[in-house]
């Protein structure tokens, strides 16, 4: 018994996907997702247009079901779903969506607020008029016909298209790989351009865009940026943004409104007012009291009503930033060009339209040719046989039957097969001599057409002004006025925070430990200064009114900036703790608030005066220190610390004017004091170190520097030294001569042999000051009074304040600023 051959073919199965998929991949690129270059279809929409052609189902005829249609289109053409063919029908008649819409629809067909059709069995729809020009003169074999899904009929490769579809209507659609994303643009610049082209085959991308500008949405509204329209028209890729069309009015009751008339492509106007109204719940911009959508039947119209005194600009602004009202459009111009996808450009799509024209009419001329060839050869042997008529007459009733006659007249007469077979047919009434006439007025006017046929043939330039002709009739009968208003430039959107943010007064508390918020002066009122709760080794840096409006700039020891807007902070009872630095950004386990500054703008100069433990000092301006994008999740550097041991010991500011008559006076821990002039310090970035302050000892810090402008010199400052043993004394800032940076300096304290004096913390004792407080190595807070003690020279180390075998060590002295609101009699 013979073997059996083997019928398993074993494949891997990366051939097998690869294979399946390649051929899966090229048939949703070329069949479904992508539309020709030629008539700017896919080929859904192509099958849609030519059964509903074939179906007489033409403007011009009665609105059908667009259930007969997809039916028709589904089981002649489209094996797909119905639900995808009516979906490409709907599109097809959406004049939001498509500049000249193709089908014309009886029913609902969706709206701009994202609403469904009615399924088809209740709508109604037929072919556009400008869908005419489409399809005119498929019968005349312009057009390459492949058989259907199942061979028993033929369609279309592609359409005549006797306007260019693909820019008038643009495209969208994903395959596998490539995505497309034509625009649609004005029928009579696209004409124009098209023409000129014809005339002009070496015209460049600006000669072209004479006639082309940019798209004309049919929605209309304003595209920004000329550039990203030309890198479209020149690559297939491009950028743009297109605005909304509004308005700023001004009502009865003397408050403005924003009207919206028009919206920019495709955007989705019911959830455009959704979001603007959630804006305007959420407080997320302040001053819309009221959004109404009021389009009807005449045209759109969204108004949002604005509250007494807004700034109607700014709001707008904030508008165009965070909705819908503004967007960017990206040119993705992927056509399927000589059976491939390509990324075309202006040029090359205009190019490759005239191309098919000149085919299509080629082709329209050939078959009116050889048809008036017929029709005059058949004429011909008419005029003849009635010129003979009685032997012609003779003959045929001498012959048998009709296939007989018509062989005689060819023997006896030389007609051909094709006359003999139109004189036997002919009828009686036409053996007149008025049909003689007419006959040979046929012959005549058949005479003149093919002669023009031919001559369109014969010379390029003939056809030329064939096509130009029809499209300019086509501009003549179907183009409209632009809609798309286009401006060279994106205009910059400059949003002030006073648009979003309800102008507030509220006490702000930062503390040493790295706690903030904000808190109503309602509830700062109720509760009292002292109850903040903060723990108690805890205490507050800054703890003072703002405005919602104002920024805060948060320096730590470890030179670290946080920056943070007022109306940001956590809003909280005053006697609440607040939110804690580290919950947005990292903090180091040794790292606290150093000081806190506010500001009502960050546009105006000024520069920061940091300095280090390890004898260095620097200048920063304002303006190198804003806030960067990331500032709610990362800090920026204010400073580089040299040392890893080496910490932050103060932070000032000064305006512009103090800097140049300000005074630095550094001091060390081991009792050497420094002072020179703040103009000595050069103005650097943020990033650098700065330069040295004192020349330090190798087992020597840096323990306090003060920075006094000219008013502070002018009274004859008192600074409060306090030292490790628990000592404070006062004395003249007079008593350090001013002098150099980057020197050792002066003692500041007599040297003692056993238990020297070390110092902790220098304080500028002004006269506002009520008292000081210092804080201690066990979390305790002794107060003193300035005014209870002498001011010493330079050589003494003043009075002990505390036992530090009690309260521990000396860590920190601050100074207690007077409550205003307080009564100057309480304060004993």
């Amino acid at each position: 018994m013979a073997e059996q051959p083997q019928k398993i073919e074993e494949l891997s199965l990366e051939k097998v996907m690869g294979e399946r998929f390649g051929r899966y991949s090229k048939y949703i690129i070329q069949e479904r997702a992508l539309p020709d270059i030629r008539d700017g279809l896919k080929p859904v929409q192509r099958r849609i247009l030519y059964a509903m052609n074939l179906d007489g189902n033409t403007y011009d005829h009665e609105f059908r079901k667009s259930a007969k249609s997809v039916g028709n289109v589904m089981g002649n053409f489209h094996p797909h779903g119905d639900s995808s063919i009516y979906e490409s029908m709907v599109r097809m008649s959406q004049d939001w969506k498509l500049r000249a819409p193709l089908i014309e629809m009886h029913g609902n067909n969706g709206s701009m607020d994202g609403d469904p059709p009615a399924a088809m069995r209740y709508t109604e729809a037929r072919l556009s008029k400008i869908s005419g020009e489409l399809l005119r003169d498929i019968e005349k074999d312009t057009v390459n016909m492949v058989l259907n899904f199942d061979d028993t009929t033929e369609e279309p490769t592609v359409l005549p298209a006797h306007f260019p579809n693909l820019l008038v209507n643009g495209s969208s659609g994903i395959s596998a790989g490539y995505a497309t994303e034509i625009p649609p643009h004005n029928l009579g610049e696209v004409i124009d351009a098209t023409i000129y082209l014809m005339a002009h085959p070496q015209a460049t991308l600006a000669d072209l865009m004479k006639f082309v500008p940019g798209p004309d949405f049919p929605t209309g509204g304003i595209l920004q940026g000329v550039a990203g329209v030309k890198d479209a028209y020149q690559t297939g890729r491009g950028r743009v943004m297109l605005r909304a069309q509004t308005a700023l009015e001004t009502t009865r009751g003397q408050r403005e409104q924003i009207v919206i008339t028009e919206l920019p492509y495709e955007v989705n106007k019911a959830l455009l007012v959704k979001k603007i109204d959630e804006l305007r719940i959420l407080k997320k911009v302040d001053g819309i009291s009221e959004v109404r959508d009021e389009t009807d039947r005449t045209g759109l119209r969204i108004v949002v009503e604005l509250k007494r005194n807004a700034d109607g600009q700014g709001i707008l602004n904030y508008l165009f930033k965070n909705t819908d009202l503004q967007i960017s459009y990206n040119f993705n111009m992927v056509a399927i060009a000589d059976l491939r996808p390509q990324q075309v450009g202006l040029q090359q799509a205009l190019s490759a339209y005239v191309a098919h024209q000149r085919e299509v009419v080629t082709k329209r001329t050939e078959f009116d040719l050889n048809k008036a060839l017929k029709r005059q050869h058949i004429v011909e042997g008419l005029i003849r046989a009635l010129s003979i008529l009685d032997e012609v007459i003779r003959t045929i009733r001498a012959s048998k039957n009709k296939g007989d006659a018509k062989e005689n007249l060819v023997s006896a007469y030389q007609f051909t097969e094709a006359q003999a077979e139109a004189i036997v047919s002919l009828q009686l009434y036409r053996l007149t001599n008025t049909d003689v006439t007419a006959l040979e007025a046929e012959h005549q006017q058949l005479s003149v057409a093919i002669a023009g046929y031919q001559k369109i043939l014969a010379e390029a330039t003939e056809l030329d002004r064939v096509i130009r002709t029809e499209l300019q009739t086509v501009k003549q009968a179907f183009a409209t006025p632009r809609l798309t208003k286009i401006e060279a430039e994106v205009a910059s959107l400059e949003i002030d925070t006073s648009v979003m943010v309800t102008a507030e007064d509220v006490m702000v508390l930062v503390s040493h430990d790295g706690y903030i918020k904000r808190s109503s002066l309602r509830s700062y009122q109720a509760t009292g200064a002292s109850d903040n709760g903060l723990k108690d080794e805890d205490f507050p840096i800054y703890a003072e009114p703002a405005n919602t409006l104002e920024h805060l700039y948060i320096f730590t020891n470890l030179g670290r900036l946080m920056y943070r807007p007022v109306h940001e902070l956590m809003d909280s009872k005053w006697k609440d703790t607040g939110q804690h630095l580290s919950q947005d950004v990292g903090l180091a386990s040794n790292e606290t608030v150093l000081a806190v500054f506010k500001f009502a703008s960050l546009d105006h100069g000024g520069n920061f005066i940091l300095t280090t433990s390890d004898g260095y000092i620097k200048q920063v301006s304002l303006s190198d220190l804003q806030p960067s994008r990331t500032y709610r999740s990362r800090p920026q550097n204010a400073i580089t610390l040299k040392s890893a041991a080496a910490v932050v010991l103060a932070v000032d500011y000064l305006l512009p004017e103090q800097v140049p008559f300000a005074e630095v006076f550094s001091f060390t821990r081991q009792a050497y004091g420094l002072h020179f002039a703040l103009s000595d310090v050069p103005v650097v970035g943020a990033k650098a170190a700065g330069v040295r302050s004192s020349s330090l000892k190798d087992d020597d810090t840096v323990a306090a520097t003060l920075i006094l402008n000219a008013d502070q010199l002018a009274e004859q400052p008192i600074l409060g030294i306090l030292t490790q043993r628990g000592a404070y004394k006062q004395m003249s800032a007079s008593e350090l001569p001013l002098g150099n940076r980057a020197r050792r300096g002066l003692l500041v304290l007599r040297e003692l042999k056993s238990k020297p004096h070390r110092i902790v913390g220098v304080v500028l004792v002004a006269t506002e000051l009520t008292e000081l407080q210092i804080q201690t190595s066990t979390a305790q807070f002794v107060t003193l009074q300035p005014s209870d003690y002498p001011i010493g020279d330079r050589y003494s180390n003043g009075s002990f304040v505390l036992d530090t075998d009690q309260v521990g060590a000396p860590t920190k002295i601050l100074p207690i600023l007077a409550d205003p609101d307080a009564d100057p009699d309480s304060a004993n």
